[in-house]
């Protein structure tokens, strides 16, 4: 069965995310420490993060023309 049939989409690691958002690796572990970032999923000692919450959070990030 594939992803989309399951309806669950591929997870992102660390890594990849941060080269979605063009920021260091480092940036996402302060980000996430602070808990200012989009929830992860925890696979066995790893992290891992659905693209759609990353996505959503950098919706909620723009800034709003004053």
């Amino acid at each position: 069965m594939s992803d989309q049939e399951s309806g669950m989409e591929p997870l992102m690691t660390i890594d990849e995310v941060a080269d979605y958002l063009r920021v260091p690796v480092l940036t996402i572990r302060w980000l996430r420490q602070e808990g200012r970032f989009a929830p992860a999923v925890k696979v066995g000692r790893r992290l891992a993060w659905q693209r759609s919450a990353v996505t959503a959070w950098v919706t909620d990030q723009q800034e709003v023309a004053a």
